[in-house]
């Protein structure tokens, strides 16, 4: 397949996922949930896809509000390390299955660690995120040293 940047090709719909992908972000602010959670969902999601821009991207960002090297280093498999709180691992969960459906696993996110409000706030996140992610893969965006 022919590499074409989507966002140059159609502007328009770059700039719309740009708004919503805003929307979401501010969902997630105004759900309560910490600053962190939102970045850790979009590594998440990007390691899921194997987006490696978005990747790092988005570990950058993390790291530069104070994430730790630690866990993010663990993140690919969160359900194991006791590095993560009870509604983070709901996110984490929620944000999965967003991401892989259907999901057969036996990680839950509905344990009552989320309100609804953040539960759609982080619902909207992944879908935005996929939406990114499909976007930097198909764009063949840049990663180098």
């Amino acid at each position: 397949m022919t590499s074409v940047n989507l966002g140059k090709q159609h502007p328009d719909a770059y700039k719309n996922l740009i708004a919503l992908s805003a929307q979401a972000d501010a969902a997630v602010e105004a759900s309560g949930l910490g600053p962190l959670v939102g970045d850790l969902v979009k590594i998440r999601i990007s390691q899921l896809n194997g987006c490696a821009f978005c990747l790092r991207m988005h570990t950058r960002d993390a790291l530069a509000k104070g994430e730790t090297s630690d866990r993010v280093a663990v993140l690919a498999a969160w359900w194991e390390s006791q590095y993560f709180s009870p509604q983070e691992r709901a996110a984490l969960a929620l944000a999965e299955q967003v991401t892989e459906l259907p999901v057969p696993d036996t990680r839950t996110w509905d344990d009552g660690s989320l309100t609804d409000e953040q539960v759609s706030a982080i619902g909207w996140l992944a879908i935005v995120m996929n939406a990114w992610n499909r976007v930097a893969i198909t764009s063949h965006y840049p990663v180098a040293p």
